[in-house]
């Protein structure tokens, strides 16, 4: 017997919470076989296989949490002997070393479903074929899995079939024996006040919760407001787009690259604050806020310095649409040494974001606005771009960090210079 043990999933994960089982007891398990779904603080992972054999016992359940490296089920190899138990995968190993947890940016704190009932398997002791996305939306909506007809390949349910199942009142989930008591009091609140719906936190809303106030209150935060004249940028962006359709780039690609470009001239920002050390990261990897459905998660473009701005834009294309489908690997969301959180898409003039630990700075990026400018002693039409830096002031003073911005604001009104 092997005893398969709950998995580092992410460099922040202390705890993991079992979303679901994709084999059960009596299943044959291949080397490969996706055996169960654990939702880390960051995102739901598939967990494979490293072994083959025949899955003997699932010691937790569904919606339960487990600590990393307690046992969560029990696996009898082919061989029939009891070898000690398997250790724990680690995650990809970040190319510098981390001082401590990585928050997401400023009231963009990463959201996933809270452990609930589990959604009961069909009849047969088996489940219908389903995305993690998918389990978890029908979690969260009491959809019962077994009464869907997936319209994904092989039959797979998709969210899209979860969303169709919602909108049309599928058949709820069955509920589980005893409600878990944050849900029991949550419930007893809202009938205490019949105009507030007491929805408990999930686990990700509480890591992000802790680790933002952490950022707050430990890593003295100043800031630096900086306006650039936007349109040399929007015309370069026009041209650059005309020239690689039908391939496009953003705003947002650009001011990443020009980012990038800037840490790589001013090592000072792209750092790391430890109690013994100020840490100098060699290379300039920059997460990128993307938006989903269930709150914001932030992959990280690795080496952006060295890449070009169609290459930034289309692996940006391609880390979004893994983490709008909740397959984002730990990986791709670790290692961060700068980020930039854009809001301008939202309308939003300006705003400040809160630094993502251990790294010691944050751009947050504002709405492209029209406003009238003076140029040459003549008040014309002209378009605006907000940006706020924020800093951890352990690891870097007023003055590096505005050389930083400054730089930065050159490369947006001479955006050659990016590409250059």
């Amino acid at each position: 017997m092997t005893d398969i043990l709950m998995p580092r999933l992410s460099d922040t994960m202390e705890e993991g919470v079992i979303s679901s089982w994709q084999k059960q007891p009596g299943d044959e398990v291949a080397v490969g076989d996706v055996i169960v779904d654990i939702e880390t603080d960051k995102a739901v992972m598939e967990y494979e296989a490293y072994e083959a054999g025949v899955l003997e016992k699932i010691l937790v359940a569904e919606g339960e949490t487990a600590a990393i490296g307690a046992p969560i089920a029990v696996l009898a190899t082919a061989a029939g002997t009891s070898p000690a138990p398997a250790a724990a995968p680690e995650p990809a190993s970040a190319p510098e070393p981390k001082s401590a947890p990585e928050p997401e940016p400023v009231a963009e704190a990463p959201a996933a479903p809270a452990p609930v009932a589990a959604v009961p398997s069909s009849g047969n002791g088996s489940r219908p074929p389903s995305s993690p996305l998918a389990r978890r939306l029908a979690r969260d909506h009491g959809i019962d899995l077994t009464t869907l007809n997936g319209s994904g390949p092989g039959g797979r349910i998709v969210r899209a079939d979860i969303e169709s199942a919602i909108r049309s009142g599928a058949p709820a989930a069955a509920p589980a024996a005893a409600p878990a008591p944050a849900a029991s009091s949550a419930a007893a609140r809202a009938v205490e006040d019949p105009d507030v719906e007491a929805v408990p936190l999930n686990r990700f809303r509480k890591v992000a919760a802790r680790r933002l106030t952490e950022s707050k209150r430990e890593a003295p935060h100043f800031y630096l407001n900086r306006e650039v004249d936007a349109e040399p940028l929007l015309a370069f962006r026009a041209r650059l787009n005309e020239a690689l359709a039908p391939a496009k780039v953003s705003v947002n690609d650009l001011i990443v690259k020009a980012s990038a470009t800037a840490l790589r001239e001013h090592p000072a920002v792209n750092v790391s604050y430890t109690e013994e050390n100020l840490l100098f990261h060699k290379r300039v990897h920059v997460g990128i806020a993307v938006a989903v459905e269930d709150g914001l998660l932030v992959p990280v473009i690795k080496d952006a310095d060295r890449k070009g701005v169609s290459e930034i834009g289309r692996e940006t294309r391609e880390l979004a649409g893994k983490a709008r489908d909740g397959k984002l690997k730990p990986q791709e969301m670790s290692g961060g040494t700068f980020s930039v959180s854009n809001l301008g898409m939202f309308g939003v003039d300006s705003f400040a974001a809160v630094i993502n630990p251990p790294e010691a700075a944050i751009l947050a990026v504002g709405a492209v606005r029209d406003e009238p400018v003076v140029r040459d002693g003549q008040v014309v039409p002209g378009k605006r771009l907000a940006l706020t830096l924020s800093v951890d002031h352990r690891a870097t003073d007023g003055a590096t960090a505005a050389k930083f911005l400054d730089r930065l604001a050159a490369l947006l009104q001479n955006p050659l210079l990016i590409v250059a």
